[in-house]
């Protein structure tokens, strides 16, 4: 029975040491899968700085345009606000000088009917 015993005992201690080995493997394996999804973390949080500061840039950029595009903007706005003045004022000048070219030459047929009524 004693023997029996140390059998069983040396079985039980081979299984304990086969559970330990597996043990110490699955956290082996465990440690590896982790480091290297800590890699990919640490590159995947590279790329992200390297494309906030991208971003960064880009923004400033769009705001720079956006602010030169509103000064153009109203520039443009003021070119159309004079140009329609301008063009209003002319056609008053035209209509004024066709008014007084019509203005005239009624004078001037009143004025020769007077000198011929004068001469007869």
């Amino acid at each position: 029975l004693a023997a029996l015993g140390v059998k069983e005992m040396s079985s039980q201690g081979a299984t304990l040491q086969n559970y330990n080995n597996e043990l110490v493997k699955c956290l082996e394996d465990l440690r590896d899968k982790r480091e290297t999804l800590n890699k990919e973390i640490l590159k995947e949080e590279k790329k992200k700085q390297e494309i906030q500061k991208k971003l960064h840039k880009l923004t400033e950029e769009l705001h720079r345009i956006n602010e030169r595009l509103a000064k153009k903007t109203s520039a443009r706005n003021d070119f159309d606000t004079t140009i329609q003045e301008t063009e209003g004022a002319y056609m008053k000048i035209l209509e004024s000088s066709q008014t007084l070219l019509h203005v005239l030459k009624r004078e001037s047929v009143s004025l020769t009917k007077k000198k011929q009524t004068s001469h007869k």
